[in-house]
């Protein structure tokens, strides 16, 4: 795919307020019936949340509206990742990782919260496909709101989309200096709807923008959204700071078993040994069995077999331990799965 020549970005005004069972496809080409082909539409979740009757009835005010919105946001999520006071980032049935499951109070009335589309990639096909009824071979992205690890302040990203590549892909390509590209994929209808934020806006009632002149939008048949959502086995973040340290000390992943034979890397239990080695105060011994920690003290023994545990579990080592006449035999197992 070749670089875009340039973009433009269009507001979509005069779309009004959106009700269940609404025809988003008809209330977008009646307020842009200037749309084209190959035309990129970022439709806000909320619309789409609104007119498939995403909304959840809550009081106005009062104790009551906060534990009914505590209740919701309990039924939205999949797995807290980090909570601080008030604040919950969780992750949602959907995969994604969102403060409050993404559940929203603004732009709507007082009796209501607006949950997440239940299914945005469905969502994207279908609205994709009655914009193709009506002759518009369009992409479309529904977006939402998130904040970002490491970064202040908040941006649009693609929640599902239809009819556009979710990812550019550059690997295998040769840049200007000779390097061949190994890594870079480039999350495009993140990007995309991180441009239509900026001419939809929180407050003027703007809820779709247009992207014009990305190459390749108006598909038929992409992946949706849902391939940029990173799985267990390559997140590296899957949980707050004090919560990792919680997990931790507590071993939350644990291998409940010894000596199973499951195949362990020298190299990567040599790895975790070298991370505590400068804190342990007992002999460290490799056996057949395992890891052999000696010495005269029963508590320090103790401490040492908890620092080498949470070292092999943070390098994905299960473990279990047993203490003896010989001092502490911790043995190894396989990889550990992380299924919070």
């Amino acid at each position: 795919m070749r670089a875009t020549d340039g973009l433009e970005v269009l507001p979509v005004r005069g779309i009004g307020d959106v009700t269940a069972g609404d025809d988003l496809a008809a209330l977008i080409t009646k307020a842009a019936p200037w749309l084209r082909d190959g035309d990129v539409l970022v439709v806000t979740s909320k619309i789409v949340s609104k007119a498939e009757g995403r909304l959840v009835e809550v009081p106005a005010d009062g104790p009551e509206r906060d534990a009914a919105r505590a209740e919701a946001l309990a039924a939205e999520t999949a797995r807290v990742v980090a909570r601080r006071g008030a604040t919950a980032i969780v992750q949602t049935h959907h995969g994604f990782v969102m403060a409050a499951a993404g559940i929203d109070a603004s732009n709507v009335d007082k009796t209501h919260l607006v949950l997440l589309p239940a299914d945005p990639d469905a969502s994207a096909r279908a609205l994709h496909a009655a914009l193709r009824e009506r002759g518009l071979r369009v992409g479309v992205i529904v977006s939402d709101t998130m904040g970002r690890a490491w970064r202040n302040g908040l941006t649009d990203v693609a929640l599902g989309a239809a009819g556009i590549s979710p990812l550019r892909d550059h690997r295998g390509e040769i840049d200007p200096y000779g390097n061949e590209l190994q890594l870079t994929e480039m999350a495009v209808i993140d990007e995309l709807a991180g441009a239509g934020e900026l001419v939809k806006g929180k407050c003027d009632q703007v809820p779709v923008a247009v992207v014009r002149g990305y190459p390749g939008a108006g598909d038929a048949d992409t992946p949706g959204a849902g391939v940029l959502l990173r799985d267990a086995a390559t997140d590296m973040f899957r949980l707050g700071t004090a919560e990792a340290m919680r997990a931790a000390a507590t071993l939350g992943d644990r291998y409940d078993g010894a000596g199973d034979g499951a195949p362990v890397e020298a190299a990567t239990v040599d790895r975790a040994l070298a991370t505590v080695a400068e804190v342990l105060g007992s002999g460290v011994d490799h056996t057949d069995d395992g890891i052999r920690l000696s010495g005269p003290d029963p508590l320090k023994l103790g401490e040492d077999a908890l620092r080498v545990r949470i070292a092999l579990a943070a390098e994905g080592i299960g473990s279990s331990a047993r203490a003896d006449d010989q001092g502490v035999l911790i043995f190894l197992g396989q990889p550990m799965t992380h299924n919070r």
